[in-house]
């Protein structure tokens, strides 16, 4: 499995930015996506996750309310809506599945089998 991550960039605080993540397939019908970003300095960390069968999804604390979580109809695609951003969202962001997952490791990195290449997202005045 391959995931493709595209958005991404510079944007002030308070403004808006979407991230998409392309699977080039699914490996079975037990299965999550998720983001997850790193800033300079720390570790990597959990920011959304949607899991398949049901379509459940997951946020951190810190993105709750303003990072939506979704899937396009296909459901090979996750996209990240990232609203109302803070200079603390800047990271390099990092698209992730896993073909078979329990609830209680969707927030784990190390749950996750297959990554994108990681994007980006700079918060700053």
């Amino acid at each position: 499995v391959q995931l493709q991550a595209s958005g991404g960039g510079s944007v002030q605080p308070g403004g808006s930015l979407r991230l998409s993540c392309a699977a080039s397939r699914r490996s079975s019908s037990r299965y999550a996506m998720a983001w997850f970003r790193q800033a300079p300095g720390k570790e990597r960390e959990f920011v959304a996750a949607i899991r398949w069968p049901g379509g459940g999804t997951y946020y951190a604390d810190s993105v709750k309310g303003r990072f939506p979580i979704s899937t396009d109809n296909n459901k090979n695609t996750v996209n990240l809506q990232m609203n109302s951003l803070r200079p603390e969202d800047t990271a390099v962001y990092y698209c992730a599945l896993a073909p078979r997952i329990i609830l209680s490791s969707v927030r784990v990195p190390s749950a996750y089998a297959y990554w994108g290449q990681g994007t980006l997202i700079t918060v700053s005045s």
